[in-house]
């Protein structure tokens, strides 16, 4: 049974960090992606960031790149997004997930199959 467990979502100002983990267990990682997406009421769930467990490869949304950084341990089942200089428009529910993704569609929330049950991150101005 696959099961992602999300940890470490909060409020924070403008121009703060924050951490965000998910725990995996029971998910094959050979070829496999697991990474995270965020949703705001009324709009659809954006692809934020995800790594490729075989190659270590990752993917940004062009609205987070360069603020934060996702990586993976060396059992490739924790996934940590680190989110730094972090902006109200950033504030939403962040949901790890995880499957056997095409890569060239890494942001399309069908391409997974687990999801965990969400992570509300909060950052005022």
């Amino acid at each position: 049974q696959v099961q992602l467990v999300e940890s470490g979502g909060g409020s924070v100002q403008a121009g703060g960090s924050l951490r965000l983990s998910c725990v995996a267990s029971g998910l094959p990682y050979v070829r496999n992606y697991m990474g995270w997406f965020r949703q705001v009421p009324g709009k659809e769930r954006e692809g934020v960031a995800v790594i490729s467990a075989g190659t270590g490869s990752t993917y940004y949304a062009d609205s987070v790149k360069g603020r934060f950084t996702i990586s993976q341990d060396h059992h490739k089942t924790t996934v940590t997004l680190q989110m730094n200089s972090l902006k109200p428009e950033d504030s939403a529910m962040y949901y790890c997930a995880g499957g056997m993704v095409n890569g060239a569609a890494w942001y399309d929330e069908r391409e997974y199959r687990y999801w965990g049950q969400g992570t509300q991150v909060t950052v005022s101005s």
